[in-house]
């Protein structure tokens, strides 16, 4: 049966994409400290755990008194339960998903009755990765925490984070859901990413991804017009297009525009080490690219409607802008609510590139502190929310992509997917979209492919899944180094606070007279005072 998805939560602002800003241009989210009272009693009855997770946990088994977990996370980026009665999931296979309790309050309970051993999660939520980080100069103390992918690479090159135990990645543990239901395509995006020789999965599992492309009108937009980083800076849409307000998002943008001929040349596109050399120019932060970044961007600003970091989708769904630079989590919330008014938009991955985002949970050492009990807790939260159908829950709640698959001998999400995106039956203009790159590494495989309405290849299903086509051009934005850091930083100041384009030919006339006034006075005082 297909249903329309129904938000009753959402992600403040997308995990990936909160970037290395000034403070005045970010939006800080109040931390909600509220902590779930733990019962004893299980909410969930289909899970026991296995002899070999319980032996791993066997010192955390011996134990009488409770461990404390904590976790922070972005805010509404975790199933809060209290869901509606008409909210069941009923997928086909008979399974039916719902989230009475939240997500942190069933953990508690989940691992009492797994390992027999009591847990108290006490979870808070930051507004951006800078907020987090900050946090954890200033001292507060997290075990587990879920930034996004460059602040992971910045963890792991200050040497903060401790690696994940040889056990978690073990398939032959029931328990271990991460490893045995992430995604093929997720898991080695992963392995291949490094850190000072050290891959990401090493120390870092995933949570959420995404990527980045523009929300537009199509009664007022071509798709063709919407598929180019081009609109942002298009004229004949002059204040009509918005642009999001942190550097990375906007630096990466502007980088499709100024390379736009490069990245979308035969020669750039066929070459055998595209992948690299994508990686390479959308990474460029030389002080030339900086400075044409800059110019460019103060151009812009006098073209889009706003930098803006929320208030987009407000904008699409009221018609108050036409096109919005999107994340894709964002974007399918903006379609949803945007169709309740029979209004309905469309999304596109730019031609030259999309940034590709990632969400992931790290243990941090200050937290842990070589305790194995706490360790094995916090792989078990994260193993918890990996279990395929608490996956469905989060993203079913926040709107977001989970990078859990589910494994070869689990459907329930690609199942679900059917369920919320699959084509009625005797629908007509529908077409088949294949999934494999996600669910079993091959795009042709005939196990992953949903008969969907046509739309859907512009609409929500191709915002949280795109096809082959938009992974193959997405690229990953690197942590900056220090200096490249302090460069970038400099230059969204002088893009956001002050434009030199922007002062008058009479300003400077003043500045001029000024000037000359300051330098006569100076030499009047000094010939008086030489003559004196």
């Amino acid at each position: 049966m297909n249903k329309k998805k129904l938000f009753k939560g959402f992600a403040g602002f997308c995990a990936g994409l909160m970037m290395l800003t000034p403070a005045a241009y970010l939006v800080h989210a109040e931390a909600d400290n509220n902590v779930q009272d733990q019962t004893e009693a299980s909410a969930i009855s289909d899970n026991t755990g296995s002899d070999a997770a319980k032996t791993d946990a066997a010192d955390v088994q011996k134990s009488d008194d409770t461990i404390v977990l904590r976790v922070s996370n972005w805010e509404e980026y975790i199933d809060l339960g209290e869901w509606d009665e008409d909210e069941v999931i009923d997928l086909e296979d008979g399974t039916e998903i719902f989230g009475e309790n939240s997500m942190v309050t069933d953990f508690e309970n989940w691992y009492y009755e797994t390992y027999g051993q009591k847990v108290k999660v006490e979870y808070s939520c930051f507004g951006t990765n800078e907020d987090l980080y900050n946090m954890l100069t200033l001292g507060d103390k997290y075990d587990l925490v879920c930034p996004s992918d460059y602040m992971i690479m910045k963890l792991m090159a200050e040497e903060k984070v401790v690696p994940f135990s040889n056990s978690f990645y073990d398939t032959s543990i029931e328990e271990n859901y991460y490893a045995k239901g992430v995604s093929p395509y997720i898991r080695q995006t992963f392995d291949e990413n490094e850190i000072n020789g050290e891959s990401w999965s090493k120390y870092a599992a995933g949570y959420m991804w995404g990527v980045t492309g523009i929300l537009y009108n199509p009664e007022k937009i071509t798709e063709e017009e919407a598929g180019t980083w081009n609109i942002l800076d298009n004229p004949k849409f002059a204040r009509q297009v918005t642009i999001k307000d942190n550097v990375r998002d906007s630096y990466f943008a502007a980088l499709g525009i100024l390379k736009q001929d490069e990245l979308t040349s035969e020669e750039f596109i066929n070459a055998d080490t595209y992948h690299e050399d994508l990686l390479r120019v959308m990474n460029d932060v030389s002080p030339e690219t900086i400075q044409e970044v800059q110019d460019l961007l103060q151009d812009m600003k006098d073209n889009v409607y706003s930098f803006e970091t929320d208030s987009g989708k407000a904008d699409m769904v009221s018609g108050k802008v036409l096109a919005n630079y999107q994340w894709s989590g964002d974007a399918v919330y903006a379609m949803d609510q945007a169709e309740e008014d029979d209004l309905y938009l469309d999304f596109a991955v730019p031609k030259e590139s999309t940034n590709l985002w990632f969400d992931g949970w790290v243990m941090l050492k200050d937290g842990i502190d070589e305790d194995a009990r706490k360790q094995q807790v916090a792989e078990s939260f994260v193993n918890f929310l990996s279990r395929p159908d608490n996956a469905v829950r989060n993203m079913y709640y926040i709107g977001y992509t989970s990078v859990i698959a589910g494994g070869e001998d689990d459907n329930t999400v690609f199942d679900y997917l059917n369920w919320n995106y699959g084509a009625e039956d005797g629908e007509e203009d529908t077409t088949e979209y294949p999934l494999g790159y996600f669910f079993s590494g091959d795009n042709s495989d005939p196990d992953y492919i949903i008969t969907a309405p046509e739309e859907q290849t512009r609409r929500q299903l191709y915002a949280q899944y795109p096809d082959e086509a938009a992974i193959e051009r997405s690229a990953i934005m690197q942590y900056f180094d220090a200096d490249a850091s302090k460069r970038i930083n400099q230059m969204w100041i002088n893009v956001r606070c002050y434009n030199i384009k922007d002062v008058t030919p009479q300003v400077w006339a003043i500045v001029v007279i000024l000037i000359l006034a300051a330098a006569g006075l100076i030499v009047h005082y000094k010939r008086s005072h030489y003559h004196s």
